[in-house]
């Protein structure tokens, strides 16, 4: 019997990796410098919309999301799994009149605050239980409905007197999640689940708009994301699966998401379908003091921006949305050392020389988890006898250096996507360089690049591991 409701050791874990879905379900919704003014504040959520299907017809996005991944449940066990979006809330202010009336406003100036009309996010949770026994055949069909709503708040001054209101509407939004579950061929007994999100809302433009995504936009599902729990059992990793399950996982179908295990690291029982490609047990840096919500965001440099605001440009933003509010006083109130550790941070550190019982205590990290500047984190002396123009590697049995030329096949699992439309591209090698972790990296320029001898001059290359070149002839 399909239920929807979980038990507590679920939310638990819902609760744990909600902390990277609330950054998915926030990415991007107030970009800097945080108001409604800002032409770039005017054309919002670029990620996970499902637009109504009447509309998706006239527009590039779409009205569904389609995950597909493997798992290894066991005997009885129930997957649990809670769709989340965003329903645009559309927000109009009003002035109120001395005959105790209310007029529609394009602003209303405060001494704090400058209110304008503005789309709120409001989170919205749906939540499915079933046994994998029932997934399996025809699956579970799980239809939602959010009402459509409209609620008013009283705008007071500093007084405490009545000086307008503000009115929120939502629309209705219909959808529907379908869960169904197919036993793969061979001697493992693994599952493909596929899971699909659709907007099945009822909703065609006014005529004469024609392709109008700002009335859209009520009635979609905005930033949609699932994440999914197995009660026992796992998941297999959909970015470094095992050799066995290679075959199965490339034949999966991911529209508009990706699925990534999630939670604790060393877990598989938890997975994240995202409509912004992750990595698996994807986490939120320990360094972010607060949710910035400017997509591709770094902190340090938004902090530093949006404390510099003017006194007219902060009560704007104080008067757009509560989370840009939220963003101005962290940046206002943020202490000098919080800063400091935004400027950059060691994600591991190795010994690389003999401790000196002698040596004074230099205190890192101090208690605020900065990083003191005098802290060796890296042996100078550890670089003697390297020579990046001299130095070889050996691979395949060839003796690969400066001069060589290569085939580039970059790694999926290390490299940017721009990389990824070098594969099959050859390559001159520049150098060899070892970094201090005893890694060995390539330097090289493309082979037909114009602006190769640009590169070379100014020393800016494009690196590769070994592993991602095949070397086209022996120097040696």
């Amino acid at each position: 019997m399909t239920v929807t409701a979980f038990t507590p050791g679920t939310e638990e874990r819902f609760a744990l990796a909600r902390q990277v879905a609330d950054a998915v379900l926030f990415e991007g919704y107030v970009l800097y410098p945080y108001r409604a003014s800002a032409a770039k504040n005017r054309l919002r959520w670029q990620f996970g919309v499902l637009v109504p299907p009447g509309w998706g017809t006239e527009c590039e996005e779409h009205d569904f999301q389609h995950t597909e991944c493997l798992m290894e449940p066991k005997a009885g066990a129930t997957l649990s799994v809670e769709v989340r979006f965003l329903h645009a809330r559309r927000r109009t202010v009003q002035r109120a009149r001395p005959d105790g009336g209310m007029d529609t406003v394009a602003e209303l100036r405060l001494d704090d605050r400058v209110l304008v009309p503005w789309d709120e996010g409001s989170e919205e949770r749906v939540e499915v239980v079933a046994s994998v026994d029932e997934l399996l055949g025809d699956g579970v069909t799980h239809p939602f409905r959010r009402p459509a709503r409209e609620d008013t708040e009283p705008v007071l001054d500093e007084a405490g007197r009545s000086v307008g209101r503000l009115v929120r509407r939502c629309e209705e939004i219909n959808g529907t999640i379908r869960l169904s579950a197919r036993e793969l061929d061979g001697p493992y007994r693994a599952l493909r689940l596929t899971a699909v999100v659709e907007n099945t809302t009822v909703w065609t433009p006014p005529e004469g708009r024609g392709a109008d995504r700002d009335a859209a936009l009520p009635r979609s599902l905005v930033a949609t994301h699932l994440l999914m729990a197995l009660s026992a059992g796992s998941f297999l990793s959909m970015t470094d699966p095992p050799e066995w399950a290679k075959g199965a996982v490339a034949a999966c179908r991911n529209l508009h998401t990706w699925p990534v295990l999630a939670g604790e690291p060393g877990r598989d029982d938890l997975v994240l379908s995202s409509p912004i490609i992750l990595e698996d047990h994807p986490a939120i840096a320990p360094e972010s003091p607060g949710a910035l919500y400017d997509a591709t965001e770094i902190d340090e440099i938004l902090a530093l921006r949006t404390a510099a605001l003017t006194d007219e440009e902060k009560r704007e933003a104080r008067g757009t949305d509560e989370r840009a509010a939220a963003v101005i006083e962290l940046a206002d109130s943020m202490p000098p050392e919080v800063l400091e550790r935004l400027h950059g941070a060691v994600r591991s550190l190795r010994e690389v020389t003999s401790p000196d019982p002698a040596a004074p205590d230099l205190g890192f990290p101090d208690e605020h988890g900065v990083q003191r500047p005098d802290t060796p984190w890296w042996d100078p002396a550890s670089e003697a006898g390297f020579d990046p123009e001299r130095d070889r590697v050996v691979m395949d049995g060839r003796s690969v250096g400066k001069g060589s030329r290569v085939e580039l096949h970059p790694g999926l699992r290390r490299t940017d996507a721009q990389d990824i439309f070098l594969r099959g591209r050859t390559a001159m090698v520049e150098a060899v360089l070892h970094d201090v972790d005893g890694g060995v990296h390539l330097a090289v320029t493309v082979e037909g690049d114009p602006g190769a001898d640009i590169r070379r001059e100014q020393g800016r290359f494009l690196y590769f591991q070994p592993d991602e070149v095949t070397p086209l002839e022996d120097d040696a």
